[in-house]
């Protein structure tokens, strides 16, 4: 007989798992509650998707906050055996007209990838300024609300810097900051990473973290695959005393005298938790699916059957026989590449997935992880990640045009690597569809916790005024990426959640 938890976790992604490291690590039991009957780790999880002997990431792939985050840090990832591993540039963005722009950590070489001498210099000295506040911006957007420490840490100057930075949308920013087309396209491009397009109000944000930080912790991989990361925090939780279940997929959150006390599994029965219970679900299940409705304001529900989710996610990966022949030499010493021609490009891919139509020249992002780490291909072959933002649903079903999509993707990496389609071995597609089919938490293939829109962060996320993790039901917590500070596998959400329930209990 199992012994009554302290505290249930569902959900073992990255979030769900690391709230449960510093609650076992605090002295309380916890059981880890994972629908898949077979593996934890959620998105977060690596499998031989294409041929045998290549390892390809379910997810997420690269990870600009794997050394930055404060949550792995405070776990010690990296004293337990995980491995990052790195290439020489970051995120390279070139253009079918030769121009380049490209992100490194050396000094020296960045002065000559950075589209023009002037933009360069733009460029470094926004690095330097960046990597002598990084610790407070940190501590200001990733940890909870409100952050007043690292913000008083930033006054008098850096504060109102940061705030001007922010308050741009990302061509706004880019045109202020750079006079060439490669240099301006960078940070839009990586603001795409989720739903936030090149003209949206005060959309600089997610662009600005994600350049920046690739100027610092980099944009690791792990070595093995994002299944080690998961595999890392397991081994953890089980060390700290915690244990996680599988094929328990949870029915309902069983509430009574308006605290949450057990949850219902799928095949009827009950598993109670003592003092807590934190969901690593999405938002909208949580309070429209797993609590009953009487026991939530009818405000909340009713905005949660309407939340605003974020584009859905096309994503594909191939065995190759070598390395992509990029025309641009950068590219192939990139640990990402990103295809987004020019600002104009930029907007017009925008504009076509809010229409919600499929993008006639994709935006992409593309992942060379076997060139950092060898243990994913064989001897001299490699394996290749890509993704694209697209509608969650497309007229005619993406039966109809999955595999033609898949073959705009194709061409469009032609493009920039004219004979990559001569290395090809094998390829996975993963439509919106089987996205969430293999994770329920990315409802339409969304992949970023709901919209990254400005008015769906900080205290509005999930939403106000239930953005520090408590619900309105006692003893239940939301620890996942649809809480503050949203989506990148940093553990945040968990990490915040948890303190807020080591507060409370």
């Amino acid at each position: 007989m199992r012994a009554t938890p302290d505290i249930l976790v569902i959900g073992s992604g990255p979030n769900g798992l690391c709230a449960a490291n510093i609650l076992a690590r605090a002295g309380h039991k916890v059981l880890v509650l994972e629908a898949h009957p077979t593996r934890v780790g959620g998105a977060a999880s690596s499998d031989a998707f294409t041929l045998p002997g290549f390892t390809h990431d379910a997810g997420a792939a690269f990870f600009p906050f794997g050394r930055l985050s404060p949550a792995w840090k405070d776990l010690g990832l990296t004293e337990h055996g995980l491995v990052w591993k790195e290439m020489p540039v970051e995120s390279c963005h070139p253009a079918p007209d030769g121009s380049v722009a490209a992100i490194c950590r050396t000094p020296e070489r960045q002065a000559q990838m950075f589209g023009s001498p002037r933009d360069a210099d733009a460029w470094r000295r926004l690095v330097a300024w960046h990597a002598s506040v990084e610790e407070h911006i940190l501590g200001a957007l990733l940890g909870p609300i409100p952050a007043v420490e690292p913000a008083l840490a930033m006054l008098p100057f850096n504060l109102p810097r940061l705030a001007w930075l922010l308050m741009h949308s990302g061509r706004g920013l880019s045109e202020r900051l750079f006079t060439s087309d490669a240099a301006r396209r960078v940070l839009p491009s990586l603001a795409l990473h989720v739903d936030v397009g090149p003209d949206d109000m005060f959309g600089a944000g997610l662009g600005y973290m994600l350049g920046l930080t690739a100027t610092t912790g980099g944009y690791v991989v792990p070595e093995g695959g994002a299944q080690a990361i998961t595999n890392t925090l397991l081994k953890l939780l089980r060390a700290n005393g915690g244990d996680v279940m599988l094929g328990a997929r949870v029915d309902r959150i069983v509430v009574r005298d308006e605290r949450a006390v057990a949850v219902r599994l799928q095949d009827g029965s009950e598993l109670e938790a003592s003092r807590a219970i934190l969901a690593n679900t999405s938002a909208p299940s949580l309070f429209t699916q797993l609590v009953e409705e009487h026991h939530l304001p009818g405000v909340l529900v009713k905005f949660m059957r309407r939340f605003p989710q974020g584009w859905g996610t096309f994503k594909m990966d191939w065995a190759l026989s070598g390395p992509v022949p990029w025309a641009e030499p950068l590219a192939r010493e990139s640990a990402v590449v990103h295809a987004g021609d020019s600002l104009a490009d930029l907007a017009s891919f925008t504009q076509q997935v809010r229409a919600g139509q499929l993008p006639s020249h994709p935006y992409l992002v593309v992942g060379q992880q076997s060139l950092a780490d060898p243990t994913r291909a064989p001897a001299g072959q490699q394996t290749l990640w890509c993704y694209s933002r697209v509608p969650p649903q497309v007229e005619g079903g993406w039966g109809a045009q999955r595999e033609a999509f898949a073959d705009r993707i194709e061409a469009r990496i032609e493009e920039l690597a004219p004979g990559f389609r001569s290395t090809i071995l094998a390829r996975h597609v993963v439509s919106p569809d089987r996205l969430e089919a293999m994770d329920a938490n990315l409802i339409g293939g969304d992949l970023g916790g709901g919209s990254n829109a400005w008015h769906r962060q900080l205290i509005f996320r999930p939403m106000f005024p239930y953005y520090q993790y408590r619900t309105p039901v006692r003893g239940l917590y939301l620890c996942s990426s649809y809480a503050h500070p949203g989506a990148g596998v940093h553990g945040m959400c968990g990490y915040n959640a948890a303190q807020m329930v080591l507060r409370d209990v």
